[in-house]
């Protein structure tokens, strides 16, 4: 085996030899020219799409959750679908980023710093769904945030609800540390390489003052372990415990012990299906496919492979349990799900999560862009419906014929998962556009250039004053 196949393992991780100066170049080139025609038209559209939201938040807020397509008995609408749904998203970024670091896998180097972004901007997305859904958010603080007060009035901590609070601003908090301390030496090297006074501040403010000295490394290195470290329990605790708002209640469909691996299954899923539909149009918008190769997109789709199978497995046994329990109401569930007036939701679901992904066996399929990023985007409206059928259609028709009711959005429902698509892209565009996509110190590390058999140059990194001084 040769040098270059110990050090990278038997595929390269970019696809033609690239130098640790040109590696800067390459990641730093949006971030020191102009924003270009296409930017400006990007961010013009999602940034009206982020308008649309807040027009409909402030309807909400003013007028009330009745503008909303919620009824009795589904007392749960859009609100907690694209709840669930942004919150799942999130998830990706961190297991790509924290479990891969912690295994080992120098191919996450490419796609990590991109997928932490979007754990941060869909946990933003996310929590503005159950703010709203409150009716009184400017209240949500006095009702969620557990607190000292004179008046005996005290969350219930018992609620699922109130264990989402706990996850999610944990998940949030940990992940945006841990998306921070890698970037601190990527911010260094921008300092270095700002010539506008401004933008020199701006980056050597962020950058905390990092001298690249070996001390520095050896504390960001312990840094950034412990939260690699941290993050990893969290990928498997934070949607299970969103999984617990449906599954220690007992609405037909939701009471399932199975829910907790189910929803961590399909996080992940739509987690990685995301990574790859963005990434795949950022590569090709900053030149940037020498460095995100086709290599990184084969790999991130055989683990949408393996979770699809995960999920569909999932369908499986909520179906034979459904039967094997013998109630009658659990069974008339799934029935209707799979025949009732929601079926065009379950088989879209089904279609677009276990039986379209299969395709992505062949390997050709797999490594070719035009044939892989239709089945992603499925994949993405797959998931979305995944949280759909959870929640509407056993909420629909639950143990009381009588309070039976077709749920039917309103515009503001549409207008607010518009909107909050928005928001996320906006965020991710001002992302690509201010900030280095790719870990350019973790690239580095394990490029050919870096390794002592290769004979080439050592890391670039930023000099101290000191150093420059001593030449």
């Amino acid at each position: 085996m040769s040098a270059n196949e110990l050090a990278l393992g038997p595929k390269p991780l970019t696809t033609r030899e690239v130098g640790l100066r040109e590696l800067e170049d390459d990641v730093y080139r949006p971030m020191e020219s102009f924003p270009t025609t296409r930017w400006w038209l990007a961010i013009s559209v999602t940034g009206a799409m982020a308008s649309l939201f807040g027009i409909c938040a402030w309807i909400t807020v003013t007028q009330g959750i009745g503008r909303w397509g919620n009824n009795n008995p589904v007392g749960w609408g859009w609100a907690i679908v694209n709840f669930v749904f942004w919150i799942g998203i999130g998830h990706a970024g961190t297991l790509i980023s924290a479990i891969l670091f912690m295994l080992r896998q120098k191919w996450r180097t490419g796609i990590a710093r991109f997928a932490e972004a979007m754990t941060i901007f869909a946990v933003i997305c996310a929590l503005q769904f159950p703010l709203l859904h409150t009716g009184r958010p400017w209240l949500a603080m006095f009702w969620l945030i557990p607190y000292p007060n004179d008046q005996g009035i005290y969350q219930n901590f018992r609620s699922p609800l109130e264990w989402d609070v706990f996850a999610v601003s944990t998940y949030g908090l940990v992940s945006l540390l841990f998306w921070y301390t890698g970037l601190i030496p990527d911010f260094a090297i921008a300092r270095e390489r700002a010539v506008n006074g401004v933008r020199k501040f701006f980056y050597g403010l962020l950058s905390l003052g990092w001298n690249g000295s070996n001390r520095a490394w050896s504390h960001y290195e312990r840094a950034y372990f412990l939260f690699a470290a941290l993050s990893t329990p969290l990928v498997l605790s934070v949607h299970s415990v969103v999984s617990f708002d449906f599954a220690v209640s007992l609405v037909p469909g939701w009471h399932a012990t199975i829910f907790p691996p189910y929803f961590v299954a399909g996080a992940i899923f739509s987690g990685f299906a995301m990574v790859s539909t963005l990434i795949i149009i950022m590569r090709k918008m900053f030149r940037l496919q020498h460095l995100i190769t086709d290599n990184h997109l084969e790999l991130m789709n055989k683990i949408i492979v393996a979770t699809s199978l995960m999920v569909g497995y999932a369908y499986i046994v909520e179906l034979f349990t459904a039967w094997y329990s013998g109630v009658a109401v659990e069974r008339f569930t799934f029935m209707n799900r799979a025949l009732g007036p929601y079926a065009w939701a379950y088989w879209i679901m089904v279609s677009c999560n276990v039986i379209f992904p299969q395709l992505l066996w062949i390997r050709k399929v797999r490594r070719t862009v035009l044939l892989m990023y239709p089945i992603i985007l499925l994949v993405n409206v797959g998931m979305w419906f995944e949280r759909f059928v959870i929640v509407v259609s056993s909420l629909s028709r639950d143990y009381l014929p009588a309070a039976w009711d077709y749920f039917r959005p309103t515009h503001i429902d549409i207008g607010l998962f518009v909107g909050s698509i928005g928001i996320f892209l906006t965020l991710m565009l001002l992302f690509c556009r201010l900030l280095p996509t790719i870990s350019v110190a973790e690239l580095k590390a394990v490029m050919p250039a870096a390794q002592p058999s290769h004979g080439g140059q050592a890391p670039r990194r930023p000099a101290t004053g000191a150093e420059a001084s001593h030449g």
